[in-house]
């Protein structure tokens, strides 16, 4: 994995700014593994390339995390600080965020007289997704598309006509399977003690982080050429220490 540089940003904004998440996260993971396959990429996990965008965010922006919520409880508005530690990172499907580790193809359990052989959402299948799409119609393309097979008493059967009770255990199996896709926090209200889980969307929280330094960086560039005439590639290859200090000269 690479660090993400000043001219990263900008091309990453440029690339994926109306694009839908899955497209922005792959965005993301190709900028920091230029040697994987675009190919290799999309079918990452959806907890395997979260796990790797975490880390790349660690190395970007540091391990804390800060964001707003309302408590459900008392509807507070609560400033909120956590360390990437507190998601488990070092649990990830990675060696130090540096290289894509194999996971496992397939799966299978029985349940009743069911057997069920499945594979474990991806980045790929995200893709594919239409945005007009409802929650519940998502749920069910994701885990008709995860389904290699499905067998009641040595015969074939179709995904839809599985039991809501054995359909519930697949559900939990690819969680158990694949857990940095279903990231949670815990927080706690000081005003009221309430106490809820808030999930952590990693692609939403950082492309938000890499939107707002791009453009912040664009801002930069656009002063310092006006007052100097130098051009962008210059401005970019400065470090962000040296351009601010450029930018104090000329009172900003």
């Amino acid at each position: 994995m690479r660090l993400l540089s000043a001219s990263d940003l900008l091309g990453i904004l440029e690339r994926g700014r109306d694009a839908a998440p899955a497209q922005q996260a792959l965005t993301l993971l190709e900028i920091a593994f230029p040697d994987a396959s675009i190919r290799d990429l999309s079918r990452l996990t959806i907890g395997q390339r979260d796990g790797c965008l975490l880390r790349l965010r660690e190395l970007t922006f540091g391990s804390q995390l800060k964001g707003l919520a309302d408590c459900p409880n008392c509807h507070e508005r609560l400033e909120l600080v956590f360390e990437l530690s507190d998601l488990y990172v070092r649990n990830a499907l990675f060696m130090d965020g540096a290289t894509i580790e194999p996971i496992q193809a397939e799966y299978s359990f029985h349940m009743n007289t069911y057997e069920v052989t499945y594979r474990l959402p991806t980045n790929a299948d995200l893709m594919t997704l239409s945005t007009q799409q409802e929650p519940t119609q998502v749920s069910e393309f994701i885990l008709e598309a995860c389904l290699v097979s499905v067998h009641k008493d040595d015969a074939s059967i179709k995904a839809s006509d599985l039991p809501p009770d054995v359909l519930n255990a697949l559900v939990e199996k690819i969680e158990q399977a694949d857990p940095l896709a279903n990231l949670t926090l815990a927080a706690r209200c000081p005003a009221c003690e309430h106490t809820w889980q808030i999930v952590f969307d990693v692609v939403s929280y950082l492309w938000t982080e890499v939107n707002t330094w791009a453009t912040r960086l664009l801002r930069e560039v656009h002063i310092l050429a006006s007052a100097y005439g130098w051009r962008e590639a210059d401005i970019l290859a400065m470090s962000a220490w040296r351009r601010q200090r450029y930018l104090e000269m000329i009172g900003i």
